[in-house]
This record gives structure tokens, sequence and C-alpha cells, in this order.
């Protein structure tokens, strides 16, 4: 049975957010810990785009995601925060003043309060449409956390969202080819990053619909059929198909947490309807809620400014300038 754990403030999500609140936390005096599912830090961002570059951070033009994340951890390294990695929050309970979160392998992590910080929960990717997840691995891809493997290859990513047209871009300096396939005429994606791929040499096929993956045991093409013309094969050692996520909240949804959808409702202070217990960065929703990392950032810094004060009424809410504090070693 894995040891317990006790602490002042807990986050459930070792994402952008949840480290950047640990990091806050620290700087409060709190002692924390951070729990995640997933085996490493980062959250998605770790997960399914570590190589890619993410141009919305303030102050930071271009930052690859998982310097982004080395970034984070290292702020919130100073404060020493315990990291629970690899186990899912399966229950929440309520003793006294203080609530308990049990883990998937039996933990038990007591603190006087709860930021969650789990973004958009357990992801599924949408299959393609026709039969193809027997060339997974094997040329087919959902994700491409290490962008080395298009260098060479002729590359078609199938989708017309940020994913999407984000990894078209990627691939273009490292691929032979870059095809692009979407089932509408227009984009999901951003404005600016679409403009981007149609000024590049990608080839666009839109209004098209993918018929079949083809290969003999590895992918080495795709077929696919524009509305009105007839279907074409393209020449493909690689396929991206991005065509977006099944989210899951996970055991979170029966909590008690007041939801909208899959997000939890927040207050302007970042508290849900559970005393105690907040939310920050993508899992939560609020009227004008708008879902970026940089948001995220803000959020939980006001999630855990107010957690401090729930742990000590005399404590002031604003945390005070971290440039009048002597850092700590790293």
């Amino acid at each position: 049975m894995p040891d317990d754990i006790d602490v002042d403030l807990l986050l459930i999500g070792a994402g952008p957010a949840g480290l950047y609140g640990a990091y806050y936390a620290g700087f409060r005096g709190l002692r924390t810990a951070v729990l995640d599912a997933q085996p490493q830090l980062g959250g998605q961002v770790s997960a399914i785009y570590p190589e890619k570059n993410i141009y919305d951070i303030a102050g930071l033009p271009a930052v690859q995601g998982q310097q982004l994340v080395d970034g984070l951890a290292s702020q919130a390294a100073q404060f020493d925060p315990t990291y629970v990695l690899g186990e899912q929050a399966v229950e929440l309970e309520r003793s006294g003043q203080r609530w308990t979160v049990r883990t998937a392998t039996g933990r038990r992590i007591r603190a006087g309060a709860i930021v969650i910080t789990s973004g958009v929960g357990t992801v599924t990717p949408r299959p393609l449409p026709c039969s193809a997840e027997g060339f997974l691995d094997r040329g087919l891809r959902y994700f491409v956390p290490q962008l080395d493997v298009l260098d060479g290859k002729d590359v078609v990513v199938v989708g017309g969202g940020d994913s999407a047209v984000d990894w078209a871009l990627a691939a273009l300096p490292r691929a032979t080819s870059v095809t692009l396939v979407h089932r509408r005429t227009q984009f999901r994606a951003h404005e600016h990053s679409v403009q981007l791929l149609r000024d590049s040499s990608c080839r666009l096929i839109l209004d098209a619909t993918v018929n079949a993956v083809r290969g003999n045991g590895a992918v080495d093409g795709i077929e696919v059929q524009a509305k009105g013309g007839e279907p074409e094969v393209i020449r493909a050692q690689v396929v991206v198909a991005a065509l977006g996520f099944l989210m899951n909240l996970g055991p979170i949804k029966d909590w008690g947490l007041e939801l909208e959808g899959r997000s939890i409702r927040v207050d302007t202070s970042m508290r849900t309807n559970l005393p105690g217990v907040y939310a920050a960065g993508d899992v939560t929703t609020y009227p004008g809620k708008v879902k970026l990392i940089a948001v995220g950032f803000g959020e939980v810094a006001t999630a855990v400014n107010n957690a401090a004060v729930d742990l000590d009424p005399d404590a002031s809410l604003a945390p005070g300038h971290s440039s009048d504090a002597v850092p700590a070693a790293v």
C-alpha cells in the first residue's frame, strides 16, 4: 500500500496550470502535492505535443511544449512540491475541515484545500471514418510527440482544427511532401495559422472524405475523394489523424461538483460549489471563459491565493510582490 500524504493544498492535474499552481502555492508558504494520472509532468502538452511550438504564452514569442513544462517545473522546484504521478484520483471525501482524495492505488492524500487543474480530463482520439486501426503505430498516428518521425516522409494530415493545421505546418520543413485533407471547405483553426498553411507548399484537399488507408503491413498511401470528384490515392508513409478528441472527466464527475457539460462551474474566485475546492484552467467554465494556457495561469493564481485565505483567515488575499522575495536556491 503506498504511503499516505498530508499537505495544505492538493492540485489535481500536473499540466501547465497545475505546475504554475505548485509554484504559487509554495510562494504562499503552503505544503503542496500535485497528483496526475499521467506518468510524467506536463499533462497533454507533454503527452501530445512536446516538440510543437506554442505561440501565445505572454513574454515568449515561441516556446516548445516540453520547454514550457520544464520551465514551469523548475519554477515550482524551489518550493519542493510532492508529485504523485501515474495515479488517478478516484474518490473525494470530506472529514471536518479537510478533504481526502483516494487514488486508484489506494493512496490517500489529505489536504485543507484542493485545486482541480485536470484540463479536459482523459482524451480519446476520434478515429478515421474508414477502418484504419490496423495501421496504428505503423504509419497511422493520432499524436506526434517526436517530430523526427516526419523526416523525409510523405505526410498526410486529416482534419481542419488547430491540431491538424499545426501538425501540417510542423511537417513542412521536415517532410518530403505534406497534404492536408479536410471534410469541409472552412477551417476551425486560428485564421493566422490557416493563412500560413495556404501560403505554404502544403497541398490542400478540401470538402473531401477519406475512403481508406492503404498499405501492406505499414501505411503507403491514403485514398481520398473530394466532393464531386473521383477517388484519388495519395502516397503517404505517415498519416496523422487530427479529428479531435472524446473527453471524459473520469471519476471527478461523480464528486458532487456543479458541472456544465464536461466543465466545472466556478465563480470569480475559482471556487466550486464544494467548500475549499477550487478549479482552474481548461476544466472550468464561467461566463466569458476562454480556454488558453495563459488564462489558466491567471486562474490558478487566483485559486491558490483564495485557498490560502481559506486555510488561514488571517492571511492576506494579496500575495505580495515576488520581486520582494529572496529566491530559494534551485
